[in-house]
């Protein structure tokens, strides 16, 4: 039986051209702070014309195998999650073979899931069930997470972002599945959607995807917490775990979260809150479900309530959505990540849990056991290599204006064909992958700025 089976290395990329929410809060005429404090978001990142969620997978495949020294021939399964639609039939996994194929090894199993943010976690949960299952080969599983979030000019347009995050997936791992720990809650919603295969931009009932995240949330703590006392026999409270990492459409939701669970352990009269904090929110546990969640008294008070705790467990795992933005399949584990590299030197012995959400809806709450490592797979070693301070620092802030610019050219070319990008590959990092054309047959065509990677050959093409 395999043990500790979990994410056992990982890596990040997100584009290095970036907007200030503080200056598109001046561009857009929106009152100041709505972005920064309403929303609670610092800064986001955007796809320039030549990258894309297939350029940004390429990017982080090669670099983690790089990286952590994986030969292409030890992956035995290849999930991708994402919901951003390059194509109705061919998967973004199927362009990632190429990496493969070039080292000779055709045979790997698995394709895209796609369900809003939540197909990152499919996926994820997808290469864990095969490493624990009979069909399991002995080799790695590769989980990729990628998706590129726009949209239209307005209200919702600050809360994209975009990245491609990279999990490679087998037993003795230093982030192990606590399996039994794990509530969905899966139901019919349209709150956030994308009908229009004409364009990229999502239609959003904003309060309806608020309340349905909240009510999801709870649905997901309830099962977890009753799995938890069935295992243990003991109540489960907030104290039982050292972080909460959320997805994160926008900051100020992962706040309200927080504050919701500190909310339902009053209410279950479980441990995490004091007196004073009790006696702040028992008024309100008489409210039903439907008025909680749209009580703002009720928000203000928990969130108070709830502020030392969310900035012990909750605050390590903000750095990149706040900064990056919306990830859609990849936010949860970018807040994730951010975890790894606030704390990676005293993780040892720690639970986090994870709460993942896609519109529509889709949601699971499940806990991960961090424990040391061998190297290269271990906690320092990984935040080591995903260098996110270095990521950061290394960006190109661009003034509203182009970023405005730049999403027009991206609508007019979205579903078109016969094109070349301008090659401009100057703001990429070296290993980068970027699109230079797409031809009269829609085929896309991949090159790499010249850096060190597995099996390099420099030009990547669809079908050639």
């Amino acid at each position: 039986m395999t043990k500790n089976v979990g994410i056992l290395a990982m890596d990040i990329y997100f584009p290095p051209t970036c907007v200030q929410q503080e200056a598109l809060e001046v561009h857009d005429g929106a009152s100041k702070g709505k972005y920064t404090i309403g929303l609670g978001q610092d800064c986001m990142a955007f796809c320039s014309e030549v990258e894309d969620v297939i350029s940004m997978s390429l990017t982080v495949v090669t670099s983690l195998l790089e990286k952590y020294g994986i030969d292409p021939k030890q992956i035995g399964r290849l999930e991708v999650g994402s919901e951003t639609v390059i194509d109705k039939s061919k998967s973004i996994k199927t362009f990632l073979m190429q990496i493969f194929e070039e080292c000779g090894n055709n045979d790997i199993e698995g394709v895209d899931s796609s369900n809003a943010c939540y197909g990152g976690t499919a996926a994820l949960f997808n290469c864990v069930n095969w490493v624990e299952s009979s069909s399991w080969d002995g080799r790695y599983g590769l989980v990729v997470c990628t998706d590129s979030a726009v949209y239209a000019e307005g209200p919702a347009r600050p809360t994209g972002g975009a990245a491609a995050i990279a999990m490679l997936v087998g037993p003795d791992a230093p982030i192990a599945f606590e399996s039994k720990l794990r509530g969905s809650h899966m139901s019919h919603a349209y709150d956030f959607y994308k009908p229009n295969l004409a364009s990229e931009y999502p239609v959003v009932d904003g309060k309806l995807s608020q309340t349905c995240y909240l009510m999801a949330l709870d649905s997901c703590y309830k099962l977890l917490c009753s799995k938890y006392e069935k295992l243990e026999g003991k109540q489960f409270s907030i104290a039982d775990a050292d972080y909460f990492v959320f997805h994160s459409p926008y900051n100020k939701l992962v706040q309200k979260s927080f504050a919701r669970l500190v909310f339902n352990d009053v209410v279950r009269n479980a441990s995490s809150v004091d007196e004073a904090g009790k006696q702040k929110l028992e008024p309100f546990s008489s409210l039903s479900g439907d008025e909680s969640y749209q009580n703002r008294d009720l928000e203000k008070a928990s969130q108070q309530v709830a502020k030392p705790l969310y900035d012990a467990k909750v605050q390590p795992s903000t750095l990149l959505p706040k900064q990056v933005g919306n990830m859609y399949t990849a936010s949860l584990y970018a807040a994730f990540v951010s975890v790894l590299h606030n704390k990676h030197s005293e993780l040892s012995g720690k639970r986090v849990v994870m709460f993942s959400y896609g519109s529509g809806l889709t949601a699971t709450m499940f806990s991960f056991q961090l424990r040391d490592g061998q190297h290269p797979f271990s906690l320092s070693n990984i935040a080591t290599v995903m260098d996110v301070a270095g990521k950061l620092k290394a960006r190109h802030e661009f003034p509203p204006e182009k970023f405005v610019e730049i999403l027009k050219l991206m609508e007019h070319r979205y579903g078109a064909k016969d094109f070349v990008t301008s090659k401009d590959c100057s703001l990429l990092p070296p290993g980068t992958h970027y699109l230079t054309e797409v031809d009269s047959m829609y085929r896309r065509f991949y090159s790499k700025k010249a850096g060190s990677c597995t099996c390099e050959n420099g030009s990547l093409a669809n079908g050639h």
